[in-house]
C-alpha cells in the first residue's frame, strides 16, 4: 500500500442525511455512484439541508439496489423509497438556482414531514448527465454535478483533521475537539499526507480514476454540528476563521472533478499527477 492512500470512502444518497462508508464505489461524471441523487424541499420548493434542519444529521439512507434507498431516523419505521418513473420535472431551488427533478412517491414526504415536523418532500435527480452544470468559473464544457453543494466529490485528509483539532485544542472552544471527520462530509479521505497537501492538488489519480482539483472547499454551519446528536457548537468555524481563510472561504478540504471514471476502493493509492 503506497504512503498516501483512500482510508475511507462516503456516499450519501440524500443531501444532508448520514449515509455509508462502501470499501468501493464507481466514479460517473457527476461523483460518487448513488452520491447525493435526493434531496429533501420545502413547501416552496427549496431545497433543506442541515443548515436549516441539524436534525438531519441524525436520520440516515441506505442506497439499495436500482437507486433505491432505505431510510432511518430515531422514532421513525424504516421506509423503502423506489426511483421515481418517468414524471413531470418539478423545478427546486438550491443556492438561489432552479435544478429539475422528480417528486418521490407522497409515503417519503409524509415520512420526512412527520419526522421533521415541517412540510418536506423528496425528490430525486433523474438524470444528473444534463440538470445541473458545474460552476462555469471552475468547469469544463459539459461537466455537471449532482445534488452536491457544488462540485461531483469533496477529499479531505486525516493530516489536515489532525492539524486543525490541534488548532482547535489551542483556541477558544478547546471543549469542543477533538472533531471526527465526519462533521466534513467528505467523499473520499486520504491518509499518509501532510497536513494541508490537498490544497496544491491539480490533478490526482485513485486507482484507474483520474480527478482535477479546482478550489479549496469553503466551510459553512453544517460542520459545526454533531452528527451523532444534532447539537450546534462554534467549532471549526471559529478555528477555520482565524487559521484557513482562503479568499472568503473558510477552508477545509478540496473540491474534484472526474476528468477519467472508474472504481475507486479503500486502500487505493493516491498518486498526486500535477
Amino acid at each position: 500500500m503506497s504512503n498516501l492512500h483512500v482510508q475511507a470512502l462516503h456516499v450519501h444518497p440524500v443531501k444532508s442525511l448520514a449515509g455509508s462508508a462502501p470499501d468501493e464505489a464507481a466514479v460517473e461524471p457527476w461523483g460518487l455512484s448513488g452520491d447525493r441523487r435526493w434531496a429533501l424541499v420545502d413547501a416552496g420548493g427549496t431545497v433543506i439541508t442541515q443548515r436549516q434542519q441539524p436534525r438531519l444529521a441524525l436520520a440516515s439512507a441506505r442506497p439499495l439496489d436500482g437507486g433505491r434507498i432505505a431510510l432511518s431516523a430515531p422514532g421513525m419505521a424504516e421506509l423503502v423509497v423506489d426511483v421515481p418513473g418517468p414524471a413531470l420535472l418539478e423545478p427546486v431551488v438550491l443556492f438561489g438556482k432552479k435544478i429539475e427533478t422528480v417528486a418521490a412517491a407522497s409515503a417519503a414526504t409524509e415520512w420526512f414531514s412527520a419526522y421533521l415536523g415541517v412540510a418536506a418532500r423528496l425528490v430525486h435527480m433523474d438524470d444528473p448527465a444534463v440538470r445541473r452544470p458545474v460552476d462555469p468559473h471552475y468547469a469544463l464544457p459539459g461537466e455537471t454535478v449532482s445534488l452536491a453543494d457544488a462540485y461531483p466529490l469533496l477529499v479531505a485528509t486525516l493530516a489536515s483533521l489532525d492539524a486543525l483539532n490541534s488548532l482547535i485544542a489551542r483556541g477558544d472552544h478547546p471543549a469542543e475537539g477533538p472533531l471526527p471527520m465526519n462533521r466534513f462530509r467528505p467523499n473520499v479521505v486520504v491518509a499518509g499526507a501532510r497536513p494541508w497537501a490537498e490544497d496544491d492538488w491539480r490533478l490526482i489519480a485513485i486507482g484507474d480514476a483520474v480527478f482535477r482539483g479546482v478550489r479549496e472547499c469553503g466551510r459553512c454551519v453544517v460542520t459545526t454540528t454533531d452528527q451523532t446528536t444534532a447539537a450546534r457548537g462554534k467549532e471549526p468555524l471559529k478555528t477555520l476563521a482565524r487559521h484557513r481563510r482562503i479568499g472568503t472561504s473558510l477552508a477545509f478540504g478540496r473540491q474534484l472533478v472526474p476528468v477519467r471514471l472508474g472504481t475507486v476502493r479503500v486502500g487505493d493509492e493516491v498518486r498526486v499527477l500535477e
